[in-house]
């Protein structure tokens, strides 16, 4: 069974800085051959935001490029999102998620396409 377990969310200032971790357990990336975060902001649907492949391939919605980084390390099966110049619009529930297939990778899918984190709470206050 895939456990996901994000941390390192909260409050800042716009123009701020977080980092976000999961920590993945008996996740070996499998068929999908990619990890990824997600977001869902309130009264929205979840979307998708940044994604890696097993090869270090990495990828970003627009709204984030040159902002956000997502990176991960293998030895703790840990993967990573640095998100700088954070704006009010990038608070939202953040979650790690682990595609079934590849296809799924980028988003677009149902969400039992996936497994998911609990998420954790990205405020950015202006």
């Amino acid at each position: 069974q895939v456990r996901l377990e994000e941390s390192g969310g909260g409050s800042v200032q716009a123009g701020g800085s977080l980092r976000l971790s999961c920590a993945a357990s008996d996740y070996t990336y499998g068929n999908s051959n990619c990890m990824g975060w997600f977001r869902q902001a309130p009264g929205k649907k979840r979307e998708y935001v940044s994604a890696i492949t097993s090869d270090g391939e990495t990828d970003y919605t627009n709204a984030v490029k040159g902002r956000f980084t997502i990176s991960k390390d293998n030895t703790k099966k840990t993967m990573y999102l640095q998100m700088n110049s954070l704006k009010p619009e990038d608070t939202a529930m953040y979650y790690c998620a682990a595609p079934f297939l590849h296809i799924h990778c980028r988003g677009g899918y149902p969400d039992s396409s996936y497994y998911w984190g609990q998420g954790t709470q990205v405020t950015v206050s202006s």
